[in-house]
């Protein structure tokens, strides 16, 4: 049944929609910076340098697709109002039809228009260097911190993000001891900032001969990839490196060479590693990127002006930190406990499927924004 009063009520809500996404994106703007940059492009020397060229055209781009989603939106919600207009004056039921489907695509469009909008922080647009760390427990949390490598590995393959492992390390008799690894893609870092924090597993432990049930944590840790960043400048002469020979499954060069090189940066503490390359001059460029990532992260945390203010910091990875947690015992559930949003199927999740969290999240962030501005 065609249930007008609510199709206005969805109408009106989408107007809403529309007129904070434009306030997100700062339609005025990127309009005049559209102009800016379209003037430049006419300059007789605009041409010469091929780097920066590329840069303003990538912007050109960039800004047009964002102005082109809006304005499909915008142009989609009037359509609709029109036809509205239209059956509240005339009954038809093929027409009442069009208008639901209308409805359905407008939503979807806005969705993704929503999300799009929502990644504009500075380093959104940046790869993202996840490190994962089994808590206490052992056998149990090693096997989970593997776990969710495998999660985030699935994830990447099937929103096409390229992943490179840059550090692993075996559990004893299972999973890992930690890993880190670089996601490539744009956006990577905007998508993935969320994982950031404690993941709680529920299950029954295949490694308990008593088919106990076990709780077990892992860390995800998420940072930007800095390129061409000049907002951390390390001291050569604050980083202690060390090289030594690589272990774990599958490498050639294993106990072959000291191609392994682990950075401890001395102010702070912070220690990084990487193996997985053939070359010690790989593994070091590996590293420093995990160095700069890390060290940019506890600056702005603690709002520092220089990585010489910095002191290194400790996550409790246990009870009470959690920010998701993972149920497949006594029921399936997968719950974020900042959003509340959650999933029944477990193995759908842990097969990569975590878009729903990740647009739930940026979601939570753009709305409490918005309520610190309004306060």
């Amino acid at each position: 049944m065609f249930n007008l009063e609510e199709i206005v009520k969805q109408i009106e809500d989408y107007k809403k929609r529309i007129t904070n996404i434009s306030d997100s994106l700062g339609v005025p703007k990127l309009i005049t910076k559209l102009g800016e940059l379209e003037k430049l492009t006419l300059n007789e020397d605009f041409w010469s340098n091929a780097e920066e060229s590329s840069k303003v055209l990538s912007n050109i781009t960039d800004i047009k697709k964002k102005l082109s989603s809006y304005n499909s939106a915008k142009d989609h919600i009037e359509t609709i109002s029109d036809m509205l207009e239209l059956v509240m004056h005339e009954k038809d039921e093929e027409f009442e039809n069009e208008i639901y489907a209308s409805i359905k695509d407008l939503e979807k469009e806005i969705d993704s228009l929503e999300i799009s909008t929502l990644l504009s922080d500075k380093y959104d647009e940046n790869n993202a260097i996840l490190t994962i760390h089994p808590g206490a427990g052992g056998t149990e949390a090693q096997d989970w911190a593997e776990m969710l490598y495998r999660m985030y590995t699935r994830w990447a393959n099937n929103n096409n993000f390229k992943l490179e492992e840059l550090d692993y390390l075996d559990g004893e008799e299972a999973g890992l001891k930690s890993v880190s690894f670089l996601v490539s893609g744009k956006y990577a870092y905007g998508y993935l900032k969320g994982e950031h924090g404690v993941h709680r597993l529920v299950r029954i432990s295949p490694f308990d001969s008593g088919g106990r049930r076990h709780t077990s944590f892992a860390s995800v840790e998420v940072l930007p990839e800095l390129k061409d960043d000049n907002s951390v400048q390390i001291n050569p002469e604050d980083i202690k490196m060390d090289v030594y020979r690589a272990s774990g499954a599958g490498g050639q060069h294993v106990n072959k060479t000291s191609s392994a090189v682990r950075l401890t940066h001395i102010p702070t503490g912070i220690v990084v590693s990487s193996q997985t390359q053939r070359s010690q001059f790989q593994n070091k460029d590996n590293a420093m990127k995990m160095l700069k990532a890390k060290l940019l992260a506890l600056k702005e945390q603690n709002n520092k002006e220089t990585v010489n203010d910095l002191k290194g910091i400790q996550l409790d990875i246990a009870w009470g930190s959690q920010i998701r947690s993972y149920i497949f015992c006594p029921y399936t559930l997968v719950k974020d406990h900042r959003t509340n949003f959650e999933v029944g199927d477990v193995q759908s999740v842990m097969d990569g499927n975590l878009n729903g969290f990740i647009f739930a999240y940026l979601k939570y962030l753009n709305e409490n924004r918005n309520n610190e501005k309004n306060i």
